[in-house]
């Protein structure tokens, strides 16, 4: 039976993944900061009939990750599929204002470009590129000189546009573009398949806040992102279950590596007119 491994496995999207993944005949592995979010995934995959188990994993700890890859390995033997969903962004490097409006930089009560923290704008930008090297670094070596192996990274829509406030989270998801491109590359050689799904916008525990008011009602944000979306509504969940299925699936795509794949609603095909 084969593995997956799928970090940021407790969130919206990656705990459907691994559903995805165990309705496919994997045993999973689900490794989040948040245990009990994992737990609960790993248990709805036992209620269906899957194999699954949860694990308390840091991305952004090398230490850990160690430790976990020697718990997958001994539970469940080597890493076939690694997804590496983990990442996200955070309210202190999130602007207040969508473009620079006169003396922004001397606000002080209010979050804009000139105050932004070094350190808060580093821990977005690692969580989720460092979050995916790390990850990669320590179960990629179960993948080598086997058949079928692959690495699906979770990029998104602002690495093709950058979103308008939250410029550590574009600029890190650009990142992990560009670096699952340099993956493909460097692991070509050795069987181990490199992709990337780039997520429109799907409403998660991360941006619910931001797309819907106290009230539930939607924010003038949320009015933008349809606006600019030719579908005119955000992603659901099992929208993505298509395109992940065919990228770990080696009779499939057994010749594609190195691509973004944008499911979006047509939103970076979209010029506003």
């Amino acid at each position: 039976m084969k593995t997956a491994v799928i970090t940021g496995a407790g969130g919206v999207l990656c705990s459907f993944f691994s559903e995805v993944m165990a309705k496919a005949g994997y045993q999973v592995a689900l490794l989040d900061l948040n245990s009990k979010a994992a737990l609960q995934a790993a248990g709805r995959i036992y209620a269906g009939g899957g194999v699954a188990k949860a694990y308390k994993a840091d991305v952004l700890n090398r230490e850990e990750i160690e430790a976990v890859h020697q718990a997958v390995l001994n539970d469940f033997g080597k890493c076939d599929v690694l997804i590496n969903g983990a990442g996200g962004n955070s309210p202190k490097c999130t602007t207040a204002h969508e473009i620079y409006e006169p003396g922004d930089e001397q606000q002080a009560d209010i979050a804009t470009f000139f105050h932004l923290d070094q350190n808060d704008f580093s821990f977005v930008f690692d969580l989720n590129l460092m979050g995916t090297l790390i990850p990669t670094q320590v179960f990629s070596r179960d993948m080598l000189g086997r058949q079928n192996c692959c690495i699906v990274n979770i990029s998104s829509m602002n690495a093709f546009r950058p979103l308008t406030k939250i410029p550590a989270y574009s600029a890190a998801k650009a990142a992990v573009s560009n670096f699952t491109q340099w993956l493909a590359v460097h692991f070509a050689q050795a069987g181990i398949r490199v992709n990337a799904i780039a997520p429109g916008f799907f409403v998660t525990n991360q941006n619910r806040e931001l797309l819907y008011d106290q009230n539930g009602q939607p924010t003038e944000r949320t009015q933008k992102i349809l606006n600019a979306t030719p579908m005119g509504r955000f992603g659901r969940p099992e929208e993505l279950s298509g395109t992940l299925e065919w990228l770990t699936d080696s009779t499939k795509s057994g010749f594609v590596t190195g691509i973004v794949v944008p499911v979006d609603g047509g939103f970076s095909a979209y010029a506003g007119v």
